[in-house]
């Protein structure tokens, strides 16, 4: 876990604080309102990684004016897909072992930032699968943080937890929602003067089903999920192929993203106008790249005696070229050139139409 600081809480100034479990939707927003109303200082917690952002965390803080901890836990989130205690939900999502790892490190941070305990914007009941009252108990019960997490909005309907017991919240003036309705979460919106909110959204890419069955022949591809290939993934039009990756750019915007995340070993194939698709090829192995590298100087040395490319000919390089032509304007052209752009010097080869036909 790597901490960042967007907004420092400083010192504690009032009786209780918390750290505030943010994810910039409205039932964490509401959450922190609720235990403000109290008098409890809120520094909100926000978790990042390959899988979610927390762009929506900052901007509320910044609104709120709420001091605001960043958590990147990428490698602690792929460990946790790898091999979920409590299995997954509708799709790759491990939903509960995901909220009991943010729980257990939000518990570690307490000390470091003076908080008394961990509270969150969970409703009982909203979410069937990982917000039913067994699923609550198990995320405390992971975490390691027992009686430590405070569910404001349906608290009145759970256990009393340590800090209702300490006095250092008023249970009476917590919540009992519970159910997927969400007209009480509306009404108390316009209570508290919320009126910028997300749509509910988990936000999670590990929820979403084409996401997810990528995410699978990621890991039949490469027996491992790498960060760097899931980055990869999430852009473009994606081929797994026995040898390596085939990511080819839809617009200007995934074309820059791409080149963003292409590694040293990676090859680059785009048009030589530019007006059409930026192409990633990634070898599943470090002996597929060393005889791509091979053959790429052999064919610098044909160039120089005036002979035909060779490098092209590489199965997965050829099907990465047409495809870079077939998601082009080229695609009814009678013929079209691609370069390789990436590694330098640039090489670049035409082909026939009749050569990428079998891929529109």
């Amino acid at each position: 876990m790597k901490i960042k600081e967007i907004r420092p809480p400083g010192q504690k100034k009032s009786r209780a604080r918390t750290l505030l479990l943010l994810s910039g939707g409205l039932d964490s927003l509401l959450a922190g309102k609720v235990l403000e109303e109290q008098g409890v200082e809120i520094v909100g917690l926000s978790f990042e990684s390959v899988f979610f952002e927390a762009s929506r965390a900052v901007v509320a803080a910044e609104k709120l004016s709420w001091p605001l901890i960043l958590a990147e836990i990428t490698e602690e989130q792929i460990r946790i897909v790898e091999q979920p205690r409590y299995g997954y939900g509708r799709h790759l999502n491990p939903c509960i072992d995901c909220h009991g790892q943010m729980v257990k490190l939000a518990a570690g941070l307490l000390p470091r930032y003076e908080a008394d305990f961990i509270s969150t914007g969970e409703v009982l009941g909203e979410r069937p699968m990982s917000q039913n009252r067994q699923a609550l108990e198990l995320v405390e019960k992971s975490g390691e943080a027992r009686g430590l997490v405070l569910r404001p909005l349906s608290a009145r309907l759970l256990p009393p937890t340590r800090p209702e017991e300490l006095g250092l919240v008023n249970r009476q003036k917590l919540l009992d929602l519970s159910g997927r309705c969400r007209q009480r979460q509306i009404e108390l919106a316009r209570h508290y003067g919320l009126t910028d909110y997300p749509a509910p959204a988990g936000g999670c890419l590990l929820t979403d089903a084409v996401f997810s069955e990528k995410l699978k022949k990621l890991q039949n591809w490469r027996g491992a999920w790498r960060r760097e290939d899931i980055e990869l993934i999430k852009h473009g039009r994606v081929f797994f192929e026995d040898e390596g990756l085939i990511i080819v750019g839809r617009d200007e915007e995934e074309n820059k993203k791409l080149e963003s995340l292409a590694l040293p070993g990676d090859l680059l194939l785009t048009l030589p106008d530019f007006k059409g698709p930026l192409t990633v090829v990634r070898f599943r192995d470090k002996d597929s790249l060393v005889v791509s590298q091979r053959r790429e100087e052999k064919d610098r040395q044909a160039v120089e005696a005036g002979q035909a490319l060779g490098i092209f000919d590489q199965p997965l390089l050829k099907k990465a070229t047409l495809l870079t032509i077939r998601y082009s304007r080229y695609r009814q052209a009678e013929e079209a050139a691609v370069i390789l752009v990436s590694p330098l010097p640039a090489q670049s080869r035409k082909f026939k139409k009749e050569e990428w036909e079998p891929y529109l």
